[in-house]
């Protein structure tokens, strides 16, 4: 059985999707939609050299999802998923692939996450941190002892979980997990503290805009990063969609799930090999690969 996931924030390159453009007539009506909706040249940005301009999270966002996207349309004809999951932002590429929601709505609600993101880390000036080498329940006891509002953020793989909270909650965290035996505990370079309750004002916006969204029934179940399993049903993908800005990412967990429930194939839709270098850590026998033209 087989698996398409999809990468989120950090995948991002100069040049990406210049390929995809200058290989499909279809790519590029796809990507002048994009700039029509996006009410900018996203493609300029996107197939140029300034990896600056790409770092910006209004910009990396749709830029990630549109490379996702167009290289799952342009392909679709010759993949056969049995489910899709998607890390973070790669969740609504995912939802895209699978039909639950269509490409205009998908960018547009991209585009308004992105964007309330962005204004909830200047409201909340806050950061991440990754911490290697300790057991998920010593991160979130730890987290949980501390005053400040730092929590578990992103749960990559077995050993490396990401933290989301205040300055001061950072640090005091990176402290005290150091101490308690963490390889490493890294500070990110990240806009600021995603997955966690600081996002609150974001995820209001953005439950705006998911709540006048339609959702489809799609084509292959979805593992989703609230709850790790598969779902099907719109109205509750939905609702977990709306939670995902302030919840942790359990990405560790929908891998263990997938293994679980007989994937034995990954591969990876969109910029970087990251998701696939993740898989190998839950499971070594497993094959992995990078959708290609």
């Amino acid at each position: 059985m087989k698996a398409y996931v999809f990468p989120g924030q950090g995948a991002q390159f100069p040049g990406m999707g210049k390929d995809l453009f200058d290989a499909s007539y279809e790519a590029k009506q796809l990507f002048k939609k994009a700039n029509a909706i996006l009410g900018y040249n996203i493609t300029e940005i996107m197939f140029g050299d300034n990896s600056e301009a790409l770092k910006e999270t209004n910009i990396t966002q749709p830029a990630i999802f549109l490379h996702s996207v167009i290289l799952f349309q342009l392909l679709k004809n010759k993949l056969t998923p049995n489910c899709v999951g998607g890390h973070s932002l790669g969740e609504f590429s995912a939802l895209v692939s699978a039909g639950y929601i269509d490409f205009e709505d998908g960018l547009i609600l991209v585009k308004k996450r992105a964007e309330a993101m962005q204004k909830a880390c200047i409201k909340n000036p806050s950061t991440m941190a990754a911490i290697i080498g300790l057991e998920n329940n010593q991160v979130e006891n730890i987290c949980k002892e501390i005053s400040e509002i730092v929590v578990p953020a992103n749960y990559n793989c077995p050993g490396q979980l990401v933290i989301s909270g205040s300055f001061e909650g950072i640090d005091i965290a990176c402290q005290k997990l150091t101490e308690s035996g963490a390889r490493r505990a890294l500070k990110l370079q990240v806009g600021g503290a995603f997955h966690s309750p600081l996002m609150k004002p974001a995820k209001e916006e953005l439950e705006i805009a998911i709540n006048e969204t339609t959702f489809n029934k799609g084509l292959y179940p979805i593992y989703q990063n609230v709850n790790a399993s598969a779902v099907t049903s719109p109205d509750k993908i939905k609702e977990n969609l709306i939670k995902q800005l302030t919840a942790p990412v359990k990405w560790t967990q929908i891998m263990e799930n997938m293994v679980k429930d007989g994937i034995t194939e990954v591969v990876e839709v969109g910029p970087g090999k990251v998701l696939q270098g993740l898989f190998k850590k839950i499971d070594r026998k497993i094959t992995t690969s990078s959708a290609s033209l």
